[in-house]
This record gives structure tokens, C-alpha cells and sequence, in this order.
């Protein structure tokens, strides 16, 4: 059984203050210091920006693309209504949801078995919209040592505008965020027109301005304080880990001892003359969204952007290095062990994600666009009619849960001549409707004071769509 690899908490010390004599005061949390990220570019931050690209132009547009004559994506709360694409879906069906939740679950398990946090580092919605704001930052401010001085600066017209600019913008990306969330829920098209005009919905204004405080708060002013103390999923990775899981990782045995050194030394001459291949730069920790140092082993901060990959490599190309100082790896292959890719909880995540991807799939393809439940009456077990007929009452539940008007013929079985009082049932699109149909039968086939039948509904407009349910007929056989 693989084993888990220890993670390091590499924080500040907390502060420690003498109250009164005798007695020491301890703090809760550091001092926050304010990381200034430093822009670099290579292959991993390219695929980065790319995948934060493509999932903002998701985000921003969905809400826009029609189907029919509805948004493509829309969450209809009051009319309990939840349209994805072609597919409608209604309240009675969210254990698709939750199935589709616990699907993400497991997928979130074996990428980060496998991989790490690669999830935080390209795709959570906190890094894409923390680097998106960081972007602005860079073009407003100018690069890290440009932002470090112009903070340590006073305040002059040209700090002024430049920082005006920047929450200003901080602040339309946060309106945006808010309003194209709620047109997740409220038809987009409509809300922009009726959010300025003062003739939106309370609830929409609400979470509008919720999203925008908590967008502009999250990605511009926390940033690396919502990986390290609020997510939990920094905290819980560690027990996922093991040593054969993919990491960001400092390789120390080529790295040590590292300090600075003439760049006319060739790798070789570095090596003789007892330097290590890190010149000791900082661009690593300076590169860092989190401001850790990778160097100082695997933490739980670390969201493996590979920043400082990227940052590394540039640095070895200069040096004329082989790249790959700080590198994806597996703490078993900087020991010199070999790596295992396929190993048995790897293999059990992967096997349970398929069994149930395919299960959902399944159950998509399989759904029924109709719900029908069958109750019987419980004030009477059943009562003769005028012609000395058994009848029994059946209050039939029918939902249409398909986007078009239905009309279901009714019919039974179990029993011979079996007669309903109703054959037709009309149901308008997404509606729900109550019935109390009347099912006889005559007392003369009735060998059991209880006998099993069946009800079928189908419907006219389309002979796929068809259930049947079982239930019981009660009749006296001493008649």
C-alpha cells in the first residue's frame, strides 16, 4: 500500500507579545504580507492562460446563446424549471444532480491522486479570477518592482489614476461576474435592461451586489488568503497524496548548495567548483501566487500553477542549464526510486468514475420525460356500484416532464374486464396534475380479497413515452 507524503506549513511564525508581566500574548494569525506576483511566461503559464481564457468565454456567454425560443443555460427557480441545452429538467429528478455532483467528487479524487492540485492551479474559479485581476494589475501598474515602488511612493496624480483605474476595472469585472450569474437564473437579455432602469427583482439585486463585493473581494484583495485558510481543500490533500503522486517539486540534490556565481561558469566549472545548479535568483518565490518557496519541499499552499517551473527554466536557459530544476515529479523519483502511474487506489478511483459515468449516461439516455405515481384510496378499501360492480378510487399522480403538451391514454390489466372511468388524461408541458379515476371489475373473477394489477399511461404524441405501475385491487369474494 502506497503511503502518504507529509506536507510542510511553511507561514509565518505568529507574533508573539508580552501583555503584562509574567504572561505572553499569542496571535491568531501573522501579519498578512502583500505578495506582489511577478509576471512570467512559458509553456505552463500559456496553457494556463489558456484554459482560464476558455473557461471565462464559457462563463460570460453561455447565459447569452438561446435554444429555441429560451436561454440555452437557465435555471427557472419559480416555474421549477432547469433547461441545459436541449434537456429540461424538474425538481423530482435532482438525484441526477446529486449523482452528477458525486461524479465530480470522484473525479476531483483521482486528479488530485494523480496529479496534485492541478484543479487549483488552472481551473478554480478563485485562480482564474485572481490571475484575470493580477493581468489587470500588470497592465495598470506596471511589473512587480514597478507596483513595489509605486506602493512605498506617495500619493501623486500618477498613483492616483493608475490606482482609480485599476479597482475601477476590478470593479466592472465584478459587476460583470454578478450580473452574468444571476442571468444564469433570470433570462440575461431581460436582466441588463431591467437592472438599470430599477425594474429588476429584489433577489436579483441582491445577488448581483453579493457576487460583485464578494468577486472583487476574493480576487483582488484575498487572493492567496482563500487557498491557504478558507478553501478546504488544502487541508485535506496531504491524506490524498502519496509518493507517487504528480507534484511541483524542487529537485534538492541537483539544486544544493545553491548562492550566486560568474555566468561565464559553465554548468560543468559550477558543478567542480562546488556550487549546485540554483543561483539562489528568488524568481520562484517571486513568481508565486501563494509567495511560497518551493524549495523548501512540498506545502500545502502550493496550488501547482508551475509558475515557478516556468520561472526556473527561463533561468537555466540563461545559464545554459538543463531545464527542470523545479519540475512535475514524484517525491519517489527525486529519491532515485522508481514512480508507479498505475497503483490500486489510483486504479479504484479511476474504475469507480467510469462505472458511474457511464451508470449517469445511462440514466440520461434512459430517462423518461414522464412521472407517474399511483395511490389508493385510504378512507374506503373499495364499494359496489349500481350495477354490482367492485370499484376501487386511485388518485394518480402525472407529471409532463417533457417541453411539449401530452395527452396519456389510461388503461389497466391483472384482471379480466377491468373498466376505468377515465382513458385520456391531458397534462400541459412541465405541469403536474392530480386525477381520481375510478378502476371496476366484477366480483365474479375476484378469487382474492386482494388481486395485483397494473396501470399503463402512454402517451398519443409519442408511443416511447410509456409507464407502467403496479398496485393492488381489494374486493369482497364472499359476494
Amino acid at each position: 500500500m502506497s503511503q502518504k507524503i507529509p506536507t510542510q506549513d511553511v507561514t509565518p511564525e505568529p507574533a508573539v507579545q508580552p501583555a503584562t508581566p509574567g504572561t505572553v500574548q499569542q496571535e491568531m494569525y501573522a501579519k498578512r504580507q502583500h505578495i506582489y506576483v511577478r509576471e512570467i511566461k512559458g509553456l505552463f503559464q500559456r496553457v494556463r492562460r489558456v484554459a482560464n481564457w476558455a473557461l471565462m468565454l464559457a462563463f460570460f456567454a453561455l447565459p447569452w446563446l438561446t435554444w429555441g425560443d429560451r436561454p440555452m443555460i437557465w435555471f427557472d427557480l419559480p416555474g421549477r424549471e432547469f433547461h441545459i441545452f436541449a434537456a429540461t429538467f424538474y425538481p423530482q429528478e435532482f438525484i441526477l444532480l446529486s449523482w452528477l455532483l458525486i461524479i465530480c467528487a470522484f473525479g476531483l479524487f483521482f486528479i488530485t491522486v494523480f496529479a496534485g492540485r492541478v484543479w487549483c492551479g488552472y481551473t478554480c474559479p478563485q485562480s482564474v479570477w485572481t490571475y484575470l485581476y493580477i493581468w489587470v494589475e500588470h497592465r495598470l501598474e506596471g511589473s512587480r518592482n514597478r507596483r513595489i515602488k509605486l506602493d512605498r511612493e506617495p500619493m501623486s496624480f500618477d498613483k492616483a489614476w493608475r490606482k482609480s483605474a485599476k479597482h475601477a476595472v476590478w470593479l466592472a469585472i465584478a459587476l460583470a461576474t454578478g450580473v452574468t450569474f444571476v442571468g444564469y437564473f433570470t433570462p440575461i437579455r431581460e436582466l441588463v435592461i431591467e437592472l438599470p432602469t430599477l425594474r429588476a427583482h429584489g433577489w436579483s439585486y441582491f445577488w448581483v451586489g453579493f457576487f460583485v463585493v464578494f468577486t472583487y473581494l476574493n480576487a483582488g484583495w484575498l487572493r492567496e488568503q482563500v487557498c491557504i485558510y478558507m478553501c478546504p481543500y488544502a487541508r485535506f490533500q496531504s491524506v490524498m497524496f502519496d509518493a507517487d503522486t504528480l507534484i511541483v517539486s524542487y529537485d534538492a540534490a541537483r539544486g544544493e548548495p545553491r548562492g550566486s556565481r560568474k555566468k561565464s561558469l559553465t554548468h560543468e566549472q559550477a558543478r567542480a567548483a562546488g556550487h549546485g545548479d540554483c543561483i539562489d535568483c528568488d524568481l520562484c518565490v517571486q513568481v508565486c501566487p501563494t509567495g511560497i518557496d518551493i524549495r523548501k519541499g512540498l506545502q500545502y499552499e502550493c496550488i501547482t500553477c508551475a509558475a515557478c517551473i516556468d520561472a526556473c527554466d527561463s533561468v537555466m536557459d540563461r545559464m545554459n542549464y538543463p531545464r527542470g530544476l523545479i519540475r512535475y515529479t514524484t517525491e519517489n523519483a527525486l529519491e532515485g526510486k522508481r514512480s508507479h502511474i498505475l497503483r490500486p487506489r489510483l486504479l479504484g478511483y479511476f474504475a469507480a468514475l467510469v462505472v458511474m459515468v457511464g451508470l449517469f449516461v445511462w440514466a440520461l439516455g434512459d430517462r423518461m420525460p414522464l412521472g407517474f405515481e399511483v395511490e389508493r384510496e385510504r378512507g374506503q378499501l373499495y364499494h359496489m356500484t349500481r350495477d354490482g360492480r367492485i370499484s376501487n378510487v386511485y388518485t394518480l399522480t402525472v407529471r409532463n416532464l417533457d417541453d411539449s403538451d401530452h395527452v396519456y391514454d389510461l388503461s389497466a390489466s391483472g384482471l379480466p374486464g377491468l373498466a376505468l372511468d377515465t382513458a385520456t388524461l391531458s397534462v400541459p408541458a412541465g405541469s403536474s396534475r392530480l386525477f381520481a379515476v375510478q378502476v371496476t371489475a366484477d366480483p365474479a373473477v375476484l378469487e382474492l380479497p386482494s388481486h395485483p394489477i397494473q396501470l399503463h399511461l402512454a402517451s398519443q404524441q409519442n408511443t416511447q413515452i410509456r409507464i407502467d405501475r403496479d398496485t393492488r385491487f381489494i374486493g369482497d369474494t364472499r359476494r
